[in-house]
């Protein structure tokens, strides 16, 4: 299942803005406090760091990606998730003449 509206949330109006442009995302606080982020990655092949566990849902488009430790990419895309450990780096890419990856960021 695609997730297409979030209610209840307060946005971060000012972007975050990564890789000249190549990622933009804006943080979501929840009522309850939980944190999440919203945001699309244009073509681009990209290195990531995570403090906390994520986990990745797309919502369109689609992307691969490779973890720490693994020389395997595997594809991700609508309505797919895929789990990065806290502490960690992964790649992600999305290919060129493709549409950009959108995606919610779930931490934690």
């Amino acid at each position: 299942m695609i997730t297409e509206k979030i209610d209840n949330i307060s946005v971060t109006t000012k972007a975050n803005v990564y890789f000249d442009g190549k990622c933009v995302s804006h943080g979501i606080t929840f009522t309850d406090g939980t944190k999440k982020s919203v945001g699309v990655i244009l073509p681009a092949t990209l290195t990531f760091n995570t403090g906390a566990p994520e986990i990745m849902e797309c919502v369109a488009g689609a992307c691969e990606y490779r973890l720490a430790g693994s020389d395997s990419w595997v594809k991700s895309a609508a309505g797919e998730k895929f789990s990065v450990p806290g502490n960690a780096k992964f790649d992600i890419r999305v290919a060129e003449g493709f549409e950009a990856y959108h995606y919610i960021c779930h931490f934690g």
